[in-house]
Order: structure tokens, then sequence, then C-alpha cells
């Protein structure tokens, strides 16, 4: 008499059902979180490049109309500062857009802060050559954060007159603005922000006015 086989699944096939299932589900999951994380990735730089294109389009137009008001008095000469710069700090006097404040002439202070990872900036209102407070005014604020280093260069004319001079690294000639002002940022990961270079609507350094530079 012939025996019939039991139906059902022996023990070894179900254990290799169910690592085959444990398999293919690792396997989608570690797919699911590789896509994740590109999704994440590519938000972080959208968001990113999104900040850099404000930050960018903000220091064009303020520098940009950078006016030629004094903001200091020097008590020992009398020499009016309009402008002032270094590496790391920046001040001149722009018109404020009305959504930061009530509108009309401020300085503007940028700084670099956090050993180059900051880039701060402050607003100050000015009248009859000096700095007073108003109920508008706040503290430093971060324009960017996550960067690297942050650098401010000017030039004017040459000592000729004839062209562009060499890049400062130092604005000396406080009564007059630059022709042009250069920001290089570079963020944490060393990717380079897009070149940053300003020319002043009522840049007029007069040759003779700084100090040669670097080139």
């Amino acid at each position: 008499m012939t025996m019939r086989r039991s139906e059902g699944f022996t023990l070894i096939e179900i254990l290799l059902a169910m690592v085959l299932l444990a398999t293919g589900l690792a396997l989608a999951f570690s797919t699911l979180r590789a896509a994740t994380a590109i999704v994440g990735r590519g938000e972080v730089i959208a968001q990113r490049n999104e900040r850099m294109r404000a930050v960018d389009g903000f220091l064009r137009r303020r520098i940009a109309d950078a006016q030629m008001i004094t903001f200091r008095i020097d008590e020992r000469d009398g020499l009016q500062h309009r402008f002032s710069g270094d590496a790391t700090h920046m001040r001149f006097v722009s018109d404020l857009p009305n959504y930061l404040g009530r509108g009309g002439p401020y300085l503007h202070e940028l700084s670099v802060a956090d050993n180059g990872k900051q880039l701060m900036v402050s607003f100050t209102m000015v009248q009859a050559g000096q700095v007073v407070q108003d109920r508008y005014a706040r503290p430093p604020e971060a324009l960017a954060e996550g960067l690297r280093s942050v650098a401010f260069r000017y030039r004017g004319m040459n000592d000729i007159g004839d062209a562009l001079g060499d890049w400062q690294d130092e604005w000396t000639a406080v009564d007059v603005l630059p022709i042009q002002v250069k920001i290089d940022i570079e963020w944490a990961d060393r990717s380079k922000w897009p070149p940053l270079v300003v020319t002043l609507a009522r840049g007029s350094a007069r040759p003779g006015s700084i100090r040669s530079g670097m080139p």
C-alpha cells in the first residue's frame, strides 16, 4: 500500500521562506533609507542655494546703493567717515527697505564672526553725521551660517586715474566710496559661492587715495 505524502510545508521550507522574506524586507528598507537620504540631501542643497541667492541679492542691492552720507566725524581732524572696511568688517550707509525698519539711511555693518563661520549684519539709523539708536534697532543677525570663510576686498582708481586699481584688503580712504567691493564666501564643505563683485553707483575713489596692495 502506497503512503500519501502529508500536505503542507515542512519546517525547512517555512524557515527558508522566512529568510527570503526577511532579506526582501531588509533590501526594501535599505532602498527606502537611501532614497530618503538622497531626498533629504537634495532638500538641504535646495534650501542652501535659495538662502545663497537671497543673501547675494541683498548684499548686491545694499552695497551698490551705498550713499555718500557721513556716519562718523573724527574729532581729531574732522574727517568724515562714509565708508570703511577691512577683510572681516565693512561699514557704509544705505537706504533700508521699509520692511526692515522705517526706511531711510541706515549704517550697514557687515562682519565675519565665529572664525569665518558666520556672516553677520546690523543696522543703525544715521542722522546729521552720527549714528543714533531707535526703536527699530536690533542686535546683529546672521545673514549666512555654516561657512568656512568670508573675506571682503575693495578697489578704486589707480594712482594715475585711468583704470581700476588693485584689490585691497583694507579701505583707508574713509571719506570716499570704493568703486567695487568683492566678497569671497566658502561653505564649510569647501564649495564656493558664485563670484560676488559689486560696483557702487556712487563709488569715486580718487587716484592715490588708497594704499597699493596685492592684486
